[in-house]
């Protein structure tokens, strides 16, 4: 079993259920994650989906980590970052067997997202039917603007290193 927390710093932790914290979580995407408001897992809790007060989800792949959490080369992988909302996201449901991801904000409206690749189906209430099985078409909500971001490796954090640059004055300019 294990337990997991959404922060207002954006960090999300993992906990084993003696109460032991097992891993602390930061977005990378290059997006900005902000409060997390709501998390969510697949079925098999292989996936793990966040949603912020700016918006955004992130998609997070545990499989891995799940296996062996003691190694530490099996991590977990940011797989996809995405603005969803223009305003705060307050629920997330995946469906596994359809591929799809609920998403409801404070704006009223609850929009339908292929799972793993971020794009935008529709919404509740929309006069279309859904087309779960076309993801070719790039097409977002109107109050959105930012395509999904696709993260292909693991940015690790980097200590700051503390640089010197020296004035210097340069007369003959």
């Amino acid at each position: 079993p294990l337990m997991a927390s959404a922060h207002e710093s954006g960090c999300i932790r993992l906990w084993s259920s003696q109460g032991n914290l097992m891993k602390e979580l930061l977005p990378f995407a290059g997006r900005p994650s902000g409060p997390l408001t709501v998390l969510c897992t697949d079925f098999f809790t292989k996936i793990l989906l966040t949603g912020t007060k700016e918006g955004y989800i992130f998609r997070w792949n545990m499989a891995s980590f799940l296996e062996d959490s003691r190694n530490i080369k099996n991590a977990i992988k940011e797989e996809l970052c995405w603005r969803a909302h223009s305003s705060e996201v307050v629920d997330l449901f995946i469906d596994e067997e359809k591929n799809v991801v609920a998403t409801a904000s404070v704006d009223g409206s609850v929009r339908l997202w292929h799972a793993r690749t971020g794009y935008y189906f529709g919404f509740f209430g929309q006069a279309r039917k859904f087309d779960l099985t076309d993801t070719s078409r790039l097409i977002l909500p109107s109050d959105v603007s930012d395509f999904c971001a696709v993260i292909k490796e693991e940015i690790k954090h980097t200590e700051k290193k503390k640089i010197v640059y020296p004035l210097i004055v340069d007369r003959d300019m």
